[in-house]
């Protein structure tokens, strides 16, 4: 989750022409997703699963002015509950008024299992956003960024769109030659190296708005598949209203589904060395080394923001399903 990236360097385009080695790998995964076009239900979560993820509740690794609670403070809380309707509701606390300076309760989960690679299809009706906000649905592995970071779904405050972005150790860069194969606009760092005084990481803006936040929520909510194989990262988002039939049947085919909005090569990247062992997190911070540097007024006037309770009455995930598939 740490993109510390600033909004205002979003969607700087570089164009350039395909290297032949690019091309070749691109066709060469198009071919092999057509081949393999079924992949194997190995996990699915819905309704109380998410109750039973690992609650991480130790201090803000980004800085943000949050008390992360465990899942017996959580529930006891009403910040983690299942509705009627299964839907999981991962909130903020709404409720308490703070005195400025102070944390506010709120909820960071992780799966029990760890992935190196795989089809993996997150379902939610709503994500958090407003003041101070910066909510991220992403992949980690351990010993960052040894192990790799994914972030499928990030953004802060009312961001018009989603910004998906890849955090990793040397070596690993977005192939800014093969723009033509997926939707987004890339940013203006193109490399993905994070740690130490740059976590950047190289990231894709999505061109729809109803990829976050308000509009998101206005569409009732979508889905983001995140494919990860040897050939690269590919992320798509649907709305949903234009749910792809098969991810409804659990018989999910990708190359059916178009450009993805984001697409990281392996030709840049070896995703392999750089990404395993990651387990798929839900969090909602406040302020913190993003949402603190471009909050109106700073990072002084972001922590006295989250005072207000008020603020934070759409600071909710509501969570339908994640699903996970292997390639059979």
């Amino acid at each position: 989750m740490p993109s510390f990236s600033l909004l205002a360097t979003l969607s700087l385009p570089l164009l350039a022409l395909a290297a032949p080695h690019d091309i070749r790998s691109v066709n060469a995964h198009r071919r092999d997703l057509s081949k393999r076009s079924t992949f194997k239900l190995v996990d699915h979560f819905n309704g109380t699963d998410f109750l039973k993820w690992d609650f991480f509740s130790a201090a803000d690794p980004t800085h943000g002015a949050v008390n992360y609670l465990t899942a017996q403070e959580a529930q006891a809380k009403n910040l983690a509950f299942t509705q009627k309707d299964g839907t999981t509701v991962l909130a903020v606390d709404n409720t308490t008024k703070l005195k400025p300076g102070q944390k506010r309760d709120s909820v960071r989960i992780s799966s029990p299992k760890s992935y190196n690679q795989g089809l993996f299809i997150m379902d939610a009706w709503a994500m958090p956003h407003g003041p101070t906000v910066w909510p991220a649905f992403w992949m980690v592995g351990p010993n960052w960024p040894l192990g790799g970071e994914i972030d499928i779904v990030e953004g802060v405050e009312d961001a018009s769109t989603n910004q998906m972005t890849l955090h990793t150790s040397e070596g690993c860069s977005l192939a800014t030659s093969l723009v033509h194969e997926f939707t987004g606009a890339h940013t203006s760092t193109t490399d993905c190296t994070s740690g130490g005084s740059n976590n950047n990481g190289c990231g894709i803006t999505d061109a729809n708005p109803k990829t976050y936040g308000h509009e998101f929520n206005l569409a009732a909510g979508g889905a983001w598949a995140t494919l990860v194989d040897n050939s690269g990262i590919k992320i798509w988002h649907f709305e949903r209203n234009a749910m792809p039939s098969d991810i409804t049947a659990q018989k999910p085919n990708p190359s059916n589904w178009g450009k993805p909005a984001a697409f990281f090569s392996s030709s840049a990247c070896q995703i392999a060395s750089h990404f395993s062992n990651m387990v798929m997190t839900f969090d909602t911070t406040l302020c913190g080394d993003w949402d603190g540097a471009v909050f109106q007024g700073g990072s002084t006037a972001c922590a006295n923001a989250v005072a207000d309770p008020s603020n934070y009455d759409l600071a909710k995930w509501m969570l339908n399903y994640v699903s996970v598939y292997e390639s059979s």
